[in-house]
Parts: structure tokens; C-alpha cells; sequence
């Protein structure tokens, strides 16, 4: 029969107790993390969210409560109430921080039962995460888990008290509104009042928090639940959280130093201490160095060679003469056997298809008489190359990787659609190499300090962004982003949309894009111009957005702001490979709840209220 609470009180969390509590009478509460039967004595380690105390159930201290411990089998909730000693000479267990300390047990209750697990919490791996997802409530026992939402809840704090501290007003917005263009498809919600009308579920709070400026809040900030019907993978889920803000008559700088500011708050919260200002590039810059939009600054930036690069040698190894030759440096990787370096050419070719770039061997260009000297001097302007990270390779002995990549003569006509496609070709294939090479030689290990996190601001970006399907410019942003007011002035909105810069800015943490904000649009005359450009019409404008032209009509103060995925923060903080270990009750890859069995159909009757009716599929 199982135990009843009674008037027993915790005393203390299992992960509390030190040498110093030797002697005192304390009550704890929790599950059973594993049993261990020595016949007279039985020991529990017995867990809760702060750790694990050993208790020992002697026979001759209770026989009543040593009874009940052979009953009791890992998961079942007890109750303890014992005495702290401290362990024998030679007993201690550093791997644990109640490990100088146990608790000899004079009461044990069973407070509830628990089936076999289809795993157990105190594994420190679980293979199949499908089995994680289904049982979360399992999952989410287990320390890493554990660790995992106590780093997330401490982060949030972190980033509201720095926030209202700078003034900010925290303000929701709703969840059920209008749908508007974000990027993604809305998730709809039927209306069961107004008969074939639908909410949507916000992708972010863009227009409210625009509005909230409007009103007069100044500074507005709010950790958003937002949601997205799109694809997903290891860094999206359909529910995410970002920490949304807003501020009136604000320079990019001033978006920028707030950001910083909290982020310096949140990492801080896991013993992180951040330099700031961060690192700034445009977007123009970023694809030149990086080949990329959110490069990855623990890596070594691109170089040019096209000077290098003579005509002779242009010419014997056929690359085409008009167009950029770039190099890079993989550190530390450059400890390669002949046919290793072979195979790894062999892998290129075959990565990069017949798109006409080429993997130029340097090595076995420097056993070429006539071009060793060049060789050695493309190589050297490599290596030393003064954007190169830290963690070179070469403080082991190690030498670093040298690619250089030649666009072959018969490039494609690409290049002539967009001037940047090499330069984030040859991106693409030093972040895959990096990748490669990554476990072997370190390239991105966790040390725990600031080094670990080479933060970036990458501004400057297209407004405008050509889709080639239905040959139209799309807003590269969203629609309510600024351009710099020079290209306004230049007529580049109707003239060149190609060539128009938009004052939107992502923040990029080693590669991966926590967030992304701008300048806001905060004249009715440039809003309508801005949806014109789009294709959009006077009547279309006013139809999906005349609430919002109304109220840019009222004294609307220039206004700016970001947003950051608070879900990426907590993942690459907490060192995880998904926002599934930083996430609740995540989804998984097709968007299915596992352990709620979601999405499921619903009732005729449901479907009738909504004025619903599903359509068959053929």
C-alpha cells in the first residue's frame, strides 16, 4: 500500500545537502535514481531537479523503512526523513556534489509507483528521440533536460530585468489577427461567429509593435510565443519564442547597444562575460569575406588572389580571366597524405558539379619550377592572412589547409545573374570542409569562455531580392523595412531595385542567425511607394493594410527595432545540436506532437460550427 504525505515538510532540495549539514534531521522528495541492495543495507540516490542525495536504509536503524526500500524500484516517488553524516574515510564520490555526504534514513515513504520506463532519466544518452518525444515527461527528468530549462528561465530573466531597467515596457500583443506577408505560411484559426473568416497566428508581432510606437510607448519589449507553417529542421520549430523590442527615434547604434546589452546580461547568467561593441560588416562585405550572410567568425574569411593569379598561369591552367579567384584556410587540417589530398579534390569536384569552379592544388604547384614562387606566395598571403582565428592549428604543429578555388573558362552564365554567386559558392565549400574537418582537428570545441562566441552584425542588406520563378522583386526583409534614404532620393525604387540598400541588420553568432531587425517605414507616402514597388496596388495596399496606413497618417515617430530567436540563444548556450533540447514540448521533423499525439481529426460537429467541410484527396 502506498504512503500518504501527511504532515511531513521538505526541509531541503536533494542536490542542497554538504558537510556541513553533517548531523541534522532533514526531509527530502523526489524519485528514485537508482537502487542498490546489500542485503542489511539498501541504498537509494534520490533525485529532484537541484541533484541527487545517497540514502542508506539500514535494517537496524528501521527495519520498517529498510522493508519499504525493497519494495521501491527507480521512479518511484518517496519521501525521506533522516539524518545527514558524512561518508566513511575513502567514500566520498566527487562526481557528485552531495558526494562528501548521506542520509541515513529513519522514515521512508512511497509516495507513488512507477511502471518500468521504456528508458531511464539517469541514462546520460538516449538514441532514439523519437522514444524521448513520445515519453517528454520522462525526457525532461533527466539533469541535462534539467539544466537545460533552468539555464532557459535564467536567461529569460536576465534579458526583462536588463530590458525594464533601460526603460522598456513590457506589452503583449495578440495571438489570433489578420494574416500578413512575413516570409512563411500563416497558421489559420476558422472563425465559428463570422462564417468562412479566419484568424492567423502571429509570425512575429511586426505591426502591433509598429503601432505601439505609434501610440506613444516609446520603448516596447515582449518574449514572444510565434508561430510559422513551415518546414522544419534541427534550428525551427512551428513555435518558437523571441525576444521582441521596439524603440522610438533610435539610430541603428541605439538598436545595436541595447542588444548587446542583454545578450551580455543573458550569457552572463552562464558565467559568460562578453566584450561589446560587437564586430560590424555589410552585407556586401560579409559575401566578398564569407560568402555568406551570417558568417562563421571562428573560421578564417575568404581571401582574394585575383592579382596573384598572372595571366600565365591563368592561361596553362585554363581559368577564366574575368572572373574573381579566392582562397581560404581550414586550420590545423593540412596533415594530408598524398592520396588523401587527392581524394579530397575527387570530393569537391563532386560537390561542386559542373558549375565551373575548380580546386587549385597548391602543394603540388609548389613542385612546379615555373610557378612555385607564385604558389608560395598565394600561400603565404593565406596564412597570414590577419582575420585568421585564434585556434589556427598551427600552436600544435599542426599546418592549416590551403584551398584555392579557380572558376575553370566556360563558367556559367550565372555569374552574369548575380555578380555574388562565386564568392558564396566558394562560402558554401568552406563551411562544408570546416565541418569535415571540425572533430579531428577542434575547429569548434566549447572552452567555455567569450572565445567560444564570435559575435557579428551584418547591416546593409538588399532591400529587393529577384525570384527567378515568377520574375518579380520580392521584399528581402519585410515590407515595413526602410531603404537608406540616399537610394530613395536616387529613385533606385523604380530605377534599379537591385542596387537598393535596406537599414535592416541580423545579429550572427558563429554562424547562426539569432536575429534580425531594422529601421522602420514610418511615412504613409514611403509605405504605399514601398508596396507599389511589390506589385501591390493602391486597392490591394488598403485591403491587407489600411489599418496600418491610417494610423502612419497620425504623427508617426521614426521607429526601429530586432527580434532574437530566444530558443537559438538557449540551444548555443546550453552547447545542444537542436532547439528540441531547449524546447518543452517541441515537434518534431513533420510537425507532429509525439507525446500528445497532435495534430488529430476532429468531430463532424466541430467541423459544422466552424463551417467546415474536409475535402476529399484523390
Amino acid at each position: 500500500m502506498l504512503d500518504f504525505l501527511g504532515s511531513l515538510q521538505r526541509t531541503h532540495m536533494c542536490g542542497q545537502l554538504r558537510a556541513e549539514q553533517d548531523g541534522q534531521s532533514v526531509v527530502l522528495m523526489g524519485w528514485v535514481n537508482r537502487r542498490r541492495d546489500h542485503g542489511n543495507l539498501i541504498f537509494l540516490d534520490v533525485r529532484d531537479r537541484t541533484g541527487i542525495t545517497q540514502v542508506v536504509l539500514d535494517r537496524e536503524v528501521s527495519s520498517d523503512a529498510h522493508a519499504k526500500a525493497e519494495s521501491a524500484r527507480s521512479e518511484y516517488v518517496v519521501a525521506v526523513k533522516g539524518k545527514v553524516r558524512r561518508r566513511g574515510a575513502g567514500l566520498d564520490n566527487p562526481n557528485m556534489a552531495t558526494g562528501e555526504i548521506e542520509v541515513v534514513a529513519g522514515e521512508l515513504l512511497l509516495l507513488n509507483e512507477a511502471k518500468t520506463p521504456p528508458f531511464s532519466p539517469a541514462e546520460e544518452a538516449i538514441a532514439n528521440e523519437e522514444v524521448r518525444l513520445k515519453y517528454r515527461y520522462l525526457d525532461l527528468r533527466r539533469p541535462p533536460m534539467q539544466y537545460n530549462f533552468e539555464l532557459r528561465s535564467k536567461v529569460a530573466m536576465a534579458i526583462r530585468n536588463y530590458l525594464v531597467e533601460q526603460g522598456f515596457l513590457e506589452i503583449e500583443t495578440p495571438f489570433m489577427t489578420r494574416s500578413t506577408p512575413e516570409g512563411a505560411r500563416d497558421y489559420l484559426v476558422p472563425s465559428r461567429v463570422h462564417a468562412g473568416s479566419f484568424y492567423a497566428l502571429p509570425q512575429s508581432p511586426q505591426i502591433f509593435k509598429q503601432i505601439l510606437m505609434i501610440s506613444g510607448f516609446d520603448r516596447y519589449f515582449q518574449i514572444a510565443r510565434c508561430f510559422r507553417d513551415e518546414d522544419l529542421r534541427a534550428d525551427r520549430q512551428p513555435e518558437f519564442t523571441q525576444v521582441d523590442l521596439e524603440m522610438t527615434f533610435p539610430h541603428q547604434e541605439t538598436v545595436f547597444r541595447v542588444t548587446e546589452g542583454f545578450l551580455t546580461a543573458a550569457f552572463a547568467t552562464a558565467g559568460i562575460t562578453l566584450t561589446s561593441p560587437f564586430v560590424q560588416m555589410t552585407y556586401d562585405e560579409a559575401i566578398r569575406n564569407y560568402g555568406i550572410d551570417k558568417p562563421d567568425m571562428r573560421l578564417p574569411a575568404m581571401v582574394s588572389l585575383t592579382d596573384e593569379v598572372t595571366a600565365e598561369l591563368r592561361d596553362s591552367l585554363k581559368i577564366e580571366k574575368d572572373l574573381p579567384v579566392l582562397g581560404f584556410v581550414i586550420p590545423g587540417a593540412g596533415a594530408l597524405s598524398g592520396t588523401q589530398r587527392r581524394g579530397l579534390v575527387d570530393e569537391i569536384r563532386a560537390s561542386f558539379g559542373d558549375c565551373g569552379l575548380d580546386f587549385l592544388d597548391v602543394a603540388r604547384l609548389k613542385t612546379n619550377a615555373a610557378f612555385a614562387p607564385l604558389a608560395q606566395a598565394i600561400e603565404a598571403k593565406l596564412v597570414n592572412n590577419a582575420t585568421l582565428a585564434p585556434k589556427s592549428g598551427r600552436e600544435d604543429g599542426a599546418p592549416d589547409l590551403v584551398i584555392v578555388i579557380t572558376p575553370k573558362i566556360g563558367t556559367p552564365a550565372k555569374w552574369n545573374h548575380d555578380p555574388q554567386w562565386i564568392y558564396k559558392r566558394v562560402g558554401a565549400l568552406r563551411l562544408e570542409l570546416a565541418r569535415k574537418f571540425a572533430d579531428k582537428h577542434k575547429l569548434f570545441e566549447q572552452t567555455g569562455t567569450a572565445a567560444d562566441f564570435k559575435f557579428v552584425w551584418v547591416t546593409d542588406f538588399p532591400m529587393y531580392e529577384w525570384d527567378e520563378e515568377t520574375k518579380t522583386w520580392n521584399a528581402a526583409h519585410h515590407p515595413f523595412t526602410s531603404p537608406h534614404e540616399e537610394d530613395i532620393k536616387a529613385g533606385r525604387l523604380t530605377s534599379d531595385k537591385g542596387a537598393v540598400r535596406a537599414l535592416a541588420y541580423d545579429i550572427v553568432l558563429n554562424g547562426t542567425e539569432l536575429g534580425s531587425g531594422s529601421i522602420r517605414i514610418h511615412r504613409k507616402d514611403v509605405q504605399a511607394e514601398i508596396f507599389r514597388s511589390l506589385g501591390m496596388s493602391d486597392a490591394e495596399a488598403k485591403e491587407r493594410f489600411g489599418f496600418f496606413l491610417d494610423a502612419l497618417e497620425y504623427g508617426t515617430p521614426p521607429h526601429g527595432g530586432i527580434a532574437l530567436g530566444l530558443d537559438r540563444i538557449v540551444m548555443i548556450l546550453a552547447g545542444a545540436t537542436s532547439l528540441r533540447e531547449v524546447i518543452a514540448f517541441p515537434k518534431t521533423a513533420k510537425a507532429i506532437d509525439l507525446m500528445v499525439d497532435a495534430p488529430t481529426p476532429v468531430s463532424e460537429l466541430q467541423l459544422r460550427e466552424l463551417h467546415l467541410r474536409i475535402a476529399s484527396r484523390s
